[in-house]
């Protein structure tokens, strides 16, 4: 999708929830992309922790972001991108359902 349509993407989101006024949602709608995000943090953080610490960094995945960590585990990329598909279904389902409790 490369960064210009992920961008747009996360904007028309964003500005819906915010237009629904239900901001605690973005999470769920969000899931994968935040954990995306959370797998490049915590790489970067524990190798520069473990740089300082013992002199080398070491890595929590293979690669980040999490799908290159996949990918390098040998999982070819359409099983990856239908299973991240399904996970971002089933949470946004979720995140349908608390709106519709309210």
């Amino acid at each position: 999708m490369g960064d210009t349509g992920s961008l747009a993407l996360g904007g028309i989101i964003a500005a819906l929830a915010i237009i629904v006024r239900k901001e605690l949602l973005i999470p769920f709608f969000c899931f994968v992309f935040l954990v995306e995000n959370l797998s490049v943090v915590m790489q970067v953080s524990y190798f520069k922790y473990t740089k300082k610490k013992y002199g080398e960094g070491r890595r929590i995945f293979l690669m980040s972001p999490l799908h290159h960590h996949y990918q390098k585990k040998g999982y070819h990329e359409s099983k990856i991108a239908v299973r991240f598909w399904i996970v971002t279904i089933l949470s946004v389902v979720m995140a349908i359902v608390t709106l519709k409790l309210r």
